[in-house]
């Protein structure tokens, strides 16, 4: 019997031992663990049918991946440590600007919205993965590194070992990790603000492993003690229909087009929230009225216009 070499393959028993394991202790109060059997349901199914979703289009990604490798700049051996250390700091990069675009650009928010829609942050939102993704085309930010030289397997073994990696920072079990193990890689406190909702925590740390991309670019934010996550959606669905949850923002977008076809690639490409006449939220304008209202409300009161008397 052929033993799988997917990283992912092979912690799925973990993943479900955990979960089941994170509901108990959290029904006892052992550990902070907040489930609801509907949306804990709903992120389930999403895991379940998400590779299945991907298979139509696995075949057009592993023939790119392919035609890339066979059309390589240079040979990077499979067997090389170096070559592995070199691939862990590439792939992990690629991942932080495959998480920041499907965040900025609407059509792939749409592939990765389900993944923000629960409002509880536990080991089961991990797997409340996309359906959509594939035909998003976000794979097709990774084969570059084929071109460069990494074998399609060796990257698909290193994007496995990354997406099991960041299932254990989804829970609020764990508070912070030491100083330095948070100042270099990804942890439960960063995604924890990552999940979150607040307009102080909006579009940061989308790291995969390292935080240090966040660090780099700009867009770090760490978790504060004074303001806790609220998770989900800046508008959430408020509802367990997985047919919503897969692909609602899709549907707006259709919706969008339809009635403003002029507009149909900002409609795709903007910011998830942009609208032609600017009426909609954004993740900028939500950040530039939070960031309004704190000034307004740390503002000494001898500065503040005084009320006209009455006549």
């Amino acid at each position: 019997m052929k033993i799988p070499t997917d990283p992912v393959t092979l912690a799925t028993p973990f993943f479900i031992l955990t979960v089941i394991l994170e509901i108990v202790l959290g029904r006892f109060g052992v550990l902070k663990a907040r489930y609801e059997a509907r949306d804990t349901g709903v992120s389930l199914t999403m895991g379940l049918f998400s590779t299945l979703g991907s298979l139509p289009i696995a075949g057009l990604s592993l023939a790119g991946a392919i035609w890339c490798y066979h059309h390589r700049l240079f040979t990077i051996p499979m067997t090389a440590i170096w070559a592995w250390v070199l691939l862990f700091l590439a792939e992990d990069l690629t991942y932080y600007w495959f998480h920041r675009l499907s965040h900025e650009r609407r059509i792939w928010w749409a592939a990765h919205v389900n993944h923000h829609s629960s409002q509880h942050y536990n080991l089961s939102t991990a797997l409340r993965q996309t359906w959509t993704g594939g035909v998003a085309f976000t794979w097709a930010l990774w084969l570059p590194l084929s071109l460069l030289g990494f074998p399609p397997a060796m990257v698909a073994i290193q994007k496995g070992i990354s997406l099991v990696y960041q299932y254990w920072i989804h829970t609020e079990a764990i508070g912070r990790m030491p100083r330095w193990f948070e100042a270099v890689f990804n942890t439960p406190s960063h995604h924890r603000v990552h999940h979150a909702r607040n307009p102080r925590y909006l579009d940061r740390n989308y790291a995969g492993i390292l935080i240090v991309w966040d660090r780099l670019f700009g867009t770090f934010q760490p978790e504060l003690d004074e303001e806790a996550p609220r998770y989900g959606l800046v508008h959430n669905l408020g509802a367990f229909n997985i047919l919503r949850v897969a692909f609602h923002e899709w549907i707006g977008i259709a919706q969008d087009i339809v009635r403003q076809p002029r507009h149909a690639l900002g409609w795709l490409f903007g910011p998830p929230g942009w609208s032609p006449d600017g009426s909609r939220d954004t993740s900028a304008s939500l950040k530039a009225q939070w960031a309004a209202r704190n000034a307004a409300a740390a503002q000494p009161a001898s500065l503040t216009p005084a009320a006209e008397p009455a006549e």
